[in-house]
């Protein structure tokens, strides 16, 4: 049967690429391929650069209610196909059902906040700021968005995270989708010009290797760079952006992790870890991969855990029992593996082996069972880098101070946990963690839409976050207009200004 190879969409045309060069798209539960994409060359990038500036001008002056008004059209076009969308993700990526929903969700979300975008927008103004002078400050759009998409969330980052307050505030945006799992955002992309009928041009987008992506960090239309991905990658993009004049905000790498007090509800808690920690297969920067648990309950929560980690389904990711899919490719897998591996080498306690999981009728699929280190000791690599895969490590500690010391030394920061019941230990926690996205007794303390995704340390740069009020922010920039009116009797007066006294004729 031949692989049906994608187009790229340039000016809401989907256009066959000129490349020599394409990457293949798997069924993560059976190791098949079930799509081909291009990596769109340089001309072919441009020239979507091109396309979101020339619909740039007109995109921009439409009326916050014009935009406000396609807005909620779109996030009911996208409910009407929720259920479409979660099995295509599902199926490119290997999320369960229940996860995969909660993807198309959770770009849902933004969306609805974006349709609030005449309030959101709403500058300053302050009549008589010296006599006879008014002054406003509006919010304005920038111009040409670039967003570099990762493969874990192809719903929520996507459409999202960048593209609904980039379009509500007046920006076009061109789109470098995941070459892994481009699949559930060029459907959405096609529904988006279908049935919700946008002007041509707002939304552009490719796939494309980083070669060619270092044109959005150059082009001087482009004015803006979001970016999700790999610390490495994340610090790259901005220092060449912001060097170049574009704003940049760079989500990367994560090492959350979770302090476990010894008066924690153990059962509420292992609960909280093992969503978080084994949701989405650990492929998302805000699981749960460290736990750092106080020694007096240590033995009973890793037990615990254990049991319950032990009685997780692992199957295909679109059976409706299944409750911990595949991970994304081959090669993800196998890297995955290598941190076991890695992690048995440097001496950690191997409590849970999930390298050898086989999934009956579907052996050639990408599944790794879930993982637990225990005794995972300062040094060891499997504690401090990000392994995005189903593995936990614990991490034994004497007492709050000592687990909040070892917790800050690690140099990400996207979200930290606690789960006690004192709320002297929460409220300190919550103060002296470096944690951006803090949960207690909360094991994914991601904030809806209406907040900023607010990481820190390694685990950020920028200066405006995703999402929130941030998110206009990195949108729109400031223009501050001040005005003053003539009549008569002050035509011929003298005035004076900061700048000095300026004599009216």
């Amino acid at each position: 049967m031949a692989i049906e190879r994608k187009k790229y969409c340039i000016n809401g045309e989907w256009l066959e690429s000129k490349t020599d060069k394409w990457s293949p798209v798997t069924d993560s539960s059976t190791g098949e391929v079930i799509a081909e994409v291009p990596c769109c060359t340089a001309d072919e990038v441009e020239a979507a650069i091109a396309s979101a500036q020339e619909a740039f001008t007109s995109w921009s002056q439409k009326s916050l209610s014009a935009r406000t008004q396609m807005m909620f059209t779109w996030r009911n076009v996208l409910l009407a196909h929720l259920e479409e969308l979660t099995v295509l993700c599902s199926k490119e990526l290997g999320k369960n059902l229940d996860e995969a929903r909660g993807d198309v969700l959770k770009a849902i979300e933004p969306t609805e906040h974006a349709c609030g975008i005449p309030s959101l927008m709403q500058g300053d103004a302050s009549l008589q700021v010296t006599t006879g002078f008014d002054t406003a400050t509006y919010r304005v759009p920038l111009g040409v968005v670039a967003g570099i998409v990762p493969f874990n969330f192809p719903a929520m980052i996507p459409w999202g995270w960048m593209v609904p307050l980039a379009i509500a505030t007046g920006n076009t945006i061109v789109l470098k989708a995941a070459s892994q799992t481009p699949l559930t955002s060029m459907r959405i992309l096609e529904l988006f010009y279908e049935e919700a009928h946008f002007p041509k041009g707002v939304v552009n987008l490719v796939t494309c290797s980083r070669n060619e992506a270092e044109i959005f960090l150059t082009d001087p239309r482009v004015k803006a760079v979001t970016f999700v991905g790999t610390t490495g990658v994340g610090k790259h993009i901005y220092s060449v952006a912001s060097a170049n004049g574009k704003r940049v905000q760079a989500q990367c790498e994560a090492k959350n992790h979770a302090l476990v007090l010894e008066d924690a509800d153990l059962e509420s808690a292992t609960n909280a870890i093992i969503n978080s920690t084994y949701g989405c297969a650990g492929m998302r920067c805000m699981a749960l991969p460290v736990i750092v648990v106080q020694e007096s309950v240590a033995d009973k929560f890793v037990a615990l855990l254990k049991e319950k980690a032990m009685k997780l389904k692992v199957g295909c990711s679109y059976d409706p029992e299944t409750k911990l899919g595949p991970v994304v490719s081959a090669s993800h897998k196998k890297s995955i593996c290598s941190w076991i591996q890695k992690g048995v080498d440097e001496g950690a306690e191997l409590v849970l082996d999930g390298r050898d999981v086989v999934v009956p009728g579907y052996e050639n699929g990408f599944f790794v069972g879930p993982t637990i280190f225990d005794h995972v000791k300062p040094g060891m690599e499997i504690g401090d880098k990000e392994i995005f895969g189903p593995v936990t490590v614990i991490k034994r500690v004497k007492d709050f101070d000592e687990g909040l010391a070892i917790m800050n030394a690690n140099p990400f920061a996207n979200g930290s946990v606690i789960f006690t019941q004192s709320g002297f230990y929460a409220r300190k926690f919550e103060f002296l963690t470096d944690g951006g996205m803090v949960g207690i007794n909360v094991g994914i303390p991601v904030p809806t839409a209406y907040f900023p995704f607010s990481g820190n340390k390694d685990s950020f740069f920028g200066d405006l976050h995703v999402l929130g009020k941030d998110g206009v922010r990195f949108y729109t920039r400031a223009k501050t207009v001040t005005k003053h009116w003539y009549d008569e009797s002050s035509r011929h007066k003298t005035v004076s200004t900061w700048e000095g006294t300026v004599e009216r004729v």
